[in-house]
């Protein structure tokens, strides 16, 4: 799930239902000829086109989406920028439940490891949680409150919201040319950041005081996923820095990924320190 700060307009009347069906040929024109040009939707066409010709990565999602109504779904007309980020994002989830893995930035499947889901619930983080965040911050209220996602109760849907918010902000960064030109606030940067926090501090948290999730930690998989998921969280982030004003929050969290004290743990994990993207606390 990601949380959306600009309102995007979902409309499931029959014009809609006909814009949305879609196939599934590589060409993004042929893909969408015969959707309605008259509707609220009518920037579905031109959108797709955008993200076949600005993002590879992104569209490769779309194309990988059986349903591609599930992706138009989430692409409102307001802002296209995010539409689109926000479609690439949800549609990732879908093709981690289909396919059991992970889909990565750069291409190919990473498998899930279940054995994680045994590990403590990731809701105790909120304890630990201090500069910055209270149970008041939307990212700890979506992702880490108890009873209100999966995240909240299992380690591996965390890394799922990682995955997901790296290919989110990736997308938004090649899409940057499609930035709305006004004074309205974005936070393409925030949801990346906060998952790096969270995770970070999960791993934190298991060596200092959940045993049994620290020694899973160090077998063969699930170090596997988080150093590759980690990595690519890292690159993504560093893309972003250059980019002015691409968040609200992301400092506060980041800030929380550069602190060594807290990252000693997920280093042994990692077998390197993590990267702090400094560029971005510029």
């Amino acid at each position: 799930m990601r949380r959306i700060f600009i309102a995007a307009p979902i409309l499931f009347g029959m014009l809609a239902a006909a814009a949305l069906a879609v196939s599934e040929r590589p060409d993004a024109t042929q893909e969408i000829r015969g959707i309605l040009s008259t509707d609220r939707q009518d920037c579905h066409p031109q959108a797709i086109r955008d993200l076949q010709r600005l993002s590879p990565r992104g569209y490769a999602i779309y194309q990988a989406m059986k349903d591609k109504k599930l992706f138009l779904g989430w692409l409102g007309c307001d802002d296209v920028q995010l539409g689109l980020s926000t479609a690439v994002h949800e549609s990732v989830h879908n093709l981690t439940e289909e396919r059991d893995a992970y889909p990565l930035v750069n291409g190919g499947d990473l498998r899930r490891p279940h054995e994680v889901s045994k590990f403590f619930a990731p809701s105790a983080l909120i304890k630990d949680l201090t500069t910055g965040f209270t149970t008041h911050d939307i990212f700890v209220h979506d992702y880490l409150r108890p009873g209100s996602v999966s995240s909240a109760g299992d380690f591996l849907y965390l890394l799922d919201e990682l995955n997901a918010f790296s290919h989110d902000l990736n997308t938004a960064v090649a899409l940057i040319s499609l930035r709305p030109n006004d004074d309205r606030q974005v936070d393409h940067r925030d949801g990346l950041a906060a998952l790096m926090a969270f995770v970070m501090t999960y791993v934190d948290v298991a060596r200092k005081s959940q045993p049994t999730t620290w020694q899973g930690l160090q077998r063969p998989q699930p170090k596997r996923v988080i150093q590759t998921l980690w990595t690519q969280a890292e690159t993504v982030m560093a893309a972003s820095c250059g980019i002015p004003d691409f968040g609200s929050k992301d400092k506060v969290y980041l800030r929380m990924v550069c602190d060594r004290s807290r990252g000693d743990a997920l280093a042994q994990v990692l077998g390197r320190a993590p990267v702090c993207p400094s560029a971005c606390l510029k």
